[in-house]
């Protein structure tokens, strides 16, 4: 079992090593910034800090197999964007990879960003202060023992601190794992070239049946990239979650689920629409209906969330109160309010996938008094009526836009 792991251990090493991935050009940070779930810091904040974190105070932040460096780099740029307090530390195997991710903060400017080459499983035995935050996505499932990494994460977190994860899951990842094993029976013991080559052979030969033929969700292999290709199809060591798997992975490191992003997936009442069903799966706990929102779905194909310690000091989700400031993830009120203005229905892709959401009433109106600065009580005012009336009123709204990721909320 040692040597096989130890075999594992070098072969994941090698692939990066090799193969960095994601593919980025340092070159590319003069004209964007690449942003997403988890770890983007206003949605770090509304998920694990109440929306009342002030980050211009003292903030350690961990990136746990950091990789090319999108999570390090976002983090280190809105905490840049807020002062000097604010601090990123980036650990992963792959020199390689670590080269690439010091050449994107170079480009920016960035000098809130320790670079370090490791494994996180050896986090406890670095001497690091503790972490208020910690990103660990696309690591854990390519761990031997992912219980091992995450119990790691979790004694080098702060305990009002929280994490943002990812994980394969196992539904959406459908046709995957076969092909894994046709071209380990096919490219055992050939190079990564030769296992590139053999793998887009392949692929232009699959059967209409062949199940990654069939799942959309799924496009890795179509990038023509090859780190892409490798990483989905040829990766040594790799596992999937199903949701109950992932709230029993979280146990064994002492932490709970905050959110899954967006919530709205995981809402089974986004896929029932019988209405005695619907009232069943609002008896279920919080756990059992994310459960069966993945099993509604069906493709879902990885699980990005929020963790906190068991019992824990984190203050967790912030609440639709009056004092709290609701904002817009990209900020263009207009655009959206004209949206939800002119439709009776919204939709939405998920992983390709199109879903059709009714709009809650009033819900254009509520969008147009966000402004970003206005908390909810002086859009209360603003609106004529008292809190109750108001709560009851466009509360849905938020929580529709929430539910999408669209809309956080923050202190005053």
């Amino acid at each position: 079992m040692a040597k096989g792991r130890g075999k594992r251990d070098k072969a994941v090493k090698r692939q990066y090593e090799m193969l960095p991935y994601p593919p980025r050009d340092p070159k590319d940070e003069a004209t964007r910034l690449i942003e997403g779930s988890p770890s983007h810091l206003d949605e770090v904040n509304h998920y694990l800090f109440a929306g009342k974190c002030d980050f211009t105070q003292p903030f350690n932040a961990l990136v746990a197999g950091g990789g090319t460096g999108d999570a390090a780099i976002m983090l280190a740029q809105h905490l840049a964007d807020r002062g000097e307090a604010g601090q990123v530390t980036y650990l992963d195997l792959s020199t390689a990879s670590r080269k690439i991710a010091e050449g994107r903060a170079k480009i920016r400017g960035l000098k809130n960003i320790t670079f370090l080459t490791g494994s996180l499983l050896d986090l406890p035995k670095m001497d690091l202060p503790l972490f208020d935050y910690i990103d660990c996505c696309g690591v854990l499932h390519h761990l031997e023992e992912p219980e091992a990494g995450l119990t790691a994460l979790a004694e080098c977190m702060a305990e009002n601190g929280g994490m943002g994860l990812m994980l394969y899951a196992t539904l959406g990842r459908t046709g995957v794992y076969p092909m894994q094993n046709a071209l380990k029976a096919l490219a055992a013991g050939d190079t990564v070239s030769e296992q590139i080559k053999s793998a887009k052979i392949l692929l232009k030969d699959l059967p209409p049946s062949n199940w990654l033929n069939k799942n959309a969700a799924v496009g890795d292999h179509k990038l023509d990239q090859d780190a892409a290709l490798y990483d989905l199809l040829l990766h040594p060591r790799d596992r999937s979650y199903l949701v109950p798997e992932v709230l029993d992975l979280l146990a064994t490191a002492g932490l709970e689920l905050v959110s899954f992003i967006e919530p709205a997936r995981y809402d089974p009442e986004l896929y029932l629409k019988d209405r005695d069903l619907r009232k069943k799966a609002r008896k279920l706990d919080t756990g059992k209906q994310a459960a069966l929102a993945e099993n509604l779905a069906g493709n879902i194909k990885t699980h990005s969330f929020y963790v906190r310690k068991a019992g824990g000091e984190t203050q967790g989700l912030a609440k639709f109160d009056p004092e709290m400031i609701p904002f817009l993830k990209d900020g263009n009120r207009e655009a959206l309010a004209h949206t939800l203005t002119v439709r009776t229905s919204l939709t939405v892709h998920f992983d390709r996938e199109a879903v059709s959401l009714p709009v809650p009433k009033r819900a254009a109106e509520f969008v147009k008094q966000i402004d970003g600065v206005r908390c909810l009580r002086d859009i209360q005012n603003d609106l004529s009526t008292d809190w109750p009336n108001f709560r009851a009123q466009y509360a849905p709204t938020y929580k529709f836009l929430n539910g999408l990721n669209l809309l956080w909320l923050k202190s005053s």
